[in-house]
């Protein structure tokens, strides 16, 4: 029997026997439509990220210098003995910002920043952790923060250590319900701020929003709020193109070598996180969604083999007399084997099609009524495929093994 012809045939047992081909193809379709669904969330998380999030969290076009090499600012990526030579890292003081500053070229841009979450308060509503950043004039135009009502600070009022305070969208929704909140105050950790200004809407991630901000400059009572030594997280460098990070961070990696006299073989003892960097935390962190993610459907797709594989032993049984009579025409071995392999095959990519569609369907309502965003990977389509493929030819090997070995006398004595 040609493939086409066998494939024929699984059709049109789908027709006669409805209720058995359905619950035939119910196990791999749930599965499959679960991995579309999955994998295109966290595709789509992935892409939100590294085009949207990214260049605000991270900015576009930039690298950090920084006291340990991680995005996180920690070493927690260390073990042992580089975990205690990480902490014995010398902070980052605003000597050695100027060093970097003075070694780059007048096109780069540059911004310190500090940043934790602190209680805000004011009259009228309860306390709430805000965003707090302590940086210069300059972080506004790096993170490409557009600012809505109001105004952003100066460079004069960072030199005077104004304590003015930028908020986010919720900050202001949250403490000023329906008021202008320009020349209001908000209290962080205690200390006043008047609020100059608001930053248009950034959104969120993850369930995460990025409108929690409370952005002052550094040289006001914010820093040491954040960070009681008088040190800074980062210095953030943003370069005019991409291809000129590369210069920019060696320019800052000699800078800072020779102010602090590092001598030559000896290891930095500083980080620069570029985007790279990132997004490599990124894609990891993406490999293991689709990892655990797909652990379900997996379970699934087993299920649904194990349906297809008694499925099929069903219809070995109820066709003996159809082998029989084939066998006696002079099919061969290979001929039975090929014929229920190619059946059990149809029925479950017809089922991964029909779970791909599902999937679909299932990861834009997601899109639509959650955060959470979708984008659909061919690849994943491809993969269903030929898992539906692979599944079916799996589950119907030894039905098909048996079918094959049929003694055709035996096989037409049969009721």
């Amino acid at each position: 029997m040609r493939t086409f012809d066998a494939i024929l045939l699984a059709l049109a047992q789908l027709r006669v026997q409805k209720l058995k081909s359905a619950f035939t193809l119910l196990g791999v379709t749930i599965g499959v439509m679960f991995l579309i669904a999955v994998v295109s969330i966290v595709e789509g998380m992935g892409k939100y990220v590294e085009e949207d999030f990214a260049s605000r969290l991270i900015g576009t076009n930039t690298f950090t210098v920084r006291r340990f090499d991680n995005v996180g600012g920690g070493p927690g990526g260390n073990r042992g003995q580089e975990s205690r030579a990480a902490q014995r890292r010398p902070l980052l003081r605003m000597t050695d910002i100027d060093a970097v500053r003075a070694a780059l070229p007048p096109s780069m841009n540059a911004t310190v920043s500090s940043e934790t979450f602190k209680y805000a308060s004011a009259p009228g509503a309860r306390p709430r952790q805000v965003q707090a950043v302590a940086t210069d004039a300059n972080y506004f135009a790096v993170k490409k923060f557009a600012v809505d009502q109001g105004r952003a600070f100066t460079d004069q009022e960072t030199r005077a250590g104004s304590p003015v305070l930028v908020i986010g969208v919720d900050v202001a929704d949250h403490f000023f319900p329906g008021l202008n909140p320009v020349g209001r105050t908000l209290r962080v950790s205690g200390v006043p701020f008047t609020v100059i200004g608001v930053v248009e809407k950034q959104g969120s991630v993850f369930g995460f929003s990025l409108d929690r901000l409370a952005i002052a400059p550094y040289t006001s009572p914010m820093q040491r709020i954040i960070r009681p030594q008088r040190d800074f997280s980062s210095l953030i460098v943003q370069a005019p193109t991409q291809a000129d990070l590369a210069e920019g961070i060696e320019l800052a990696r000699g800078a800072l070598r020779a102010f602090r006299g590092l001598r030559a073989g000896e290891p930095d003892n500083f980080g620069i996180v570029t985007q790279d960097a990132a997004f490599g935390f990124i894609k990891q962190l993406k490999g293991r969604l689709v990892l655990f993610g797909t652990a379900l459907p997996a379970i699934s797709l087993i299920v649904g083999a194990m349906v297809i594989m008694n499925i099929m032993l069903v219809a070995v049984a109820e066709r003996t007399r159809e082998i029989g009579v084939r066998k006696a025409l002079g099919a061969k071995r290979k001929d039975i084997l090929s014929q229920f392999l190619v059946e059990a095959a149809t029925l479950s990519t017809l089922g991964a099609a029909i779970g791909i569609g599902l999937g679909i369907g299932l990861a834009k309502l997601v899109a639509v009524f959650t955060p959470l965003p979708a984008a659909v990977a061919p690849w994943s389509i491809a993969a269903a495929l030929v898992t539906g493929a692979g599944v079916g030819i799996g589950a119907g090997l030894y039905p098909a093994s048996r079918a094959s070995q049929l003694d055709p006398i035996a096989a037409l004595r049969a009721d």
